[in-house]
């Protein structure tokens, strides 16, 4: 899963680079409440705080599913201004506010750091702010692979370009994710009618 992670953060540096996300930098994006720095911010983090997790002592906490640290996690379904949201964008406006350029600089440092590394898959992995709980790193890897896919899209819509193309071996694995938390959330018929029957088609199937 290294490998593929690694792809998925040269997708969003690529994007960071791009001359529309400096010049929108202070403008608000797609996502309500959120800057363009603030959204760029947190795209980065998603690679941005790999090292700290390698680096961290070996968690004790119980390892547990993927789809268990969903079911677990406060921000999913919570409102615009629960405290776990604001939280979420403050941290991003101010890890944003050294500007663009610093941004781009300290996810090419994470990337090169985490290119000489040596992945243990199997490994637990704890991101604090998650709860008290850790995942294997591998399943820990696709959730910043997810994040980096959608919030992509977010920032490409923010500032006119065009929606960045991941590898297949990074879009499969966030594809299978979102479609795991569609089911659980909508359930078999309506997931199944929304990809094959569009004139039975539930409408959204969003997964979160």
């Amino acid at each position: 899963m290294k490998d593929d992670f690694l792809l998925a953060g040269r997708v969003a540096l690529d994007l960071l680079r791009e001359p529309e996300v400096g010049t929108s930098w202070n403008r608000p994006s797609a996502l309500p409440e959120f800057s363009v720095a603030g959204l760029a911010a947190h795209l980065a983090y998603q690679v941005i705080f790999v090292p700290g997790v390698l680096d961290a002592p070996r968690p004790v906490e119980e390892t547990v599913p993927l789809l268990e640290h969903y079911a677990r996690s406060a921000w999913v379904g919570a409102d615009l201004d629960a405290e776990v949201n604001v939280g979420i964008r403050e941290n991003s406006e101010k890890a944003a506010g050294d500007g663009r350029d610093a941004l781009v600089a300290r996810l090419e440092e994470a990337l090169d750091d985490l290119a000489g590394r040596d992945f243990q898959g199997d490994r637990p992995a704890r991101f604090p702010f998650w709860g008290p709980w850790s995942l294997r790193l591998d399943d820990l890897l696709v959730t910043r692979m997810m994040e980096m896919v959608v919030h992509a899209d977010d920032l490409a819509v923010s500032v006119g370009v065009p929606t960045p193309e991941f590898p297949p071996r990074v879009i499969e694995p966030v594809l299978d994710l979102l479609s795991r938390l569609a089911l659980r959330r909508h359930g078999q018929t309506a997931v199944v009618r929304a990809l094959s029957r569009a004139e039975r088609s539930p409408g959204v199937i969003a997964a979160f």
